[in-house]
């Protein structure tokens, strides 16, 4: 049975290399917690804050991070592979290089992040608020970005082929030699008012 701790607050603690296993925490804040190297498979963090963090390549499977708030913290060749982050915000986070393949990143804010040269991979990002994030050279491959807030995004050189750009206005966004594919170029189209004949 996996560990459950409520409200609880963790300052400092050194986590290097933890295996955090399916551990269940709710509410819980941690700061300036060393979690490099980490692996957790199938842990669950509900409304938790994360302050000055270190989740440096730290993995994480089928994990859930609910709701929960980053501020400070780094991510520095970390890898999610089918994790849940809904809701969650990030807030003056070092986030390259990070690797995301598969799971649910809905309603995730990651407003104005910088997130050059990240891969995002087959993942769940409806109505993400990617407002003013830079994403250039990176990855956004089979991504459904739904209802997503994409005003002021960069994905210059970003390979977006597959994924779902009906809410990109290609007007507000900064689109130079990113690769798409046949049918988001009919979509991109479309969006700045073109016939297509």
């Amino acid at each position: 049975m996996a560990d459950e701790i409520e409200d609880g607050s963790f300052l400092s603690d050194d986590w290097y290399g933890e295996d955090l296993g399916d551990r269940v925490y709710t509410q819980c804040f941690f700061t300036n917690v060393d979690l490099t190297e980490a692996v957790s498979r199938g842990a669950v963090f509900t409304e938790c804050r994360f302050g000055g963090v270190r989740f440096n390549a730290s993995r994480h499977e089928d994990s859930a991070f609910l709701r929960c708030t980053f501020e400070r913290c780094n991510f520095f060749e970390a890898s999610f592979s089918g994790c849940k982050l809904v809701g969650s915000t990030f807030t003056e986070c070092d986030l390259r290089p990070l690797t995301v393949t598969g799971g649910d990143w809905s309603f995730v804010s990651l407003a104005r992040a910088d997130l050059r040269g990240v891969g995002f991979t087959g993942t769940r990002m409806r109505e993400a608020d990617l407002t003013g994030a830079n994403l250039t050279g990176g990855t956004l491959t089979g991504v459904d970005l739904s209802a997503a807030r994409l005003g002021g995004i960069k994905l210059g050189q970003c390979d977006l082929r597959g994924s779902d750009l009906s809410a990109l206005d290609p007007r507000d966004a900064d689109l130079r030699d990113a690769v798409i594919d046949a049918e988001q170029a009919l979509t991109v189209a479309r969006a700045l008012g073109l016939r297509i004949g």
